[in-house]
């Protein structure tokens, strides 16, 4: 399960502010703040848009077998030139 800190982190990493966020996934702002602040379980299908959207974007969420969870932001591919 993704955490509320997973999301504020990737957020971070991304340099994306929530209204940022909340323009890739299509949820509401309330939503956001419900998942980000860990207030209540957000529905699967608001989190998977959540998710999905931080993903297009390269971010991997990691939780390991300890219990660590973290975020990795994937390398950027630089463009290449046209030939």
């Amino acid at each position: 399960m993704i955490d509320g800190r997973q999301i504020r982190a990737a957020r971070a990493m991304l340099g994306w502010s929530r209204e940022e966020l909340l323009q890739a996934s299509g949820i509401s702002m309330s939503a956001l703040l419900r998942m980000e602040g860990a207030l209540a379980d957000s529905r699967s299908s608001t989190l998977n848009k959540v998710v999905k959207a931080l993903s297009l974007a390269g971010i991997e969420f990691v939780t390991r077998d300890d219990g660590a969870i973290g975020v990795i932001l994937k390398a950027q591919k630089p463009p290449q030139a046209p030939q």
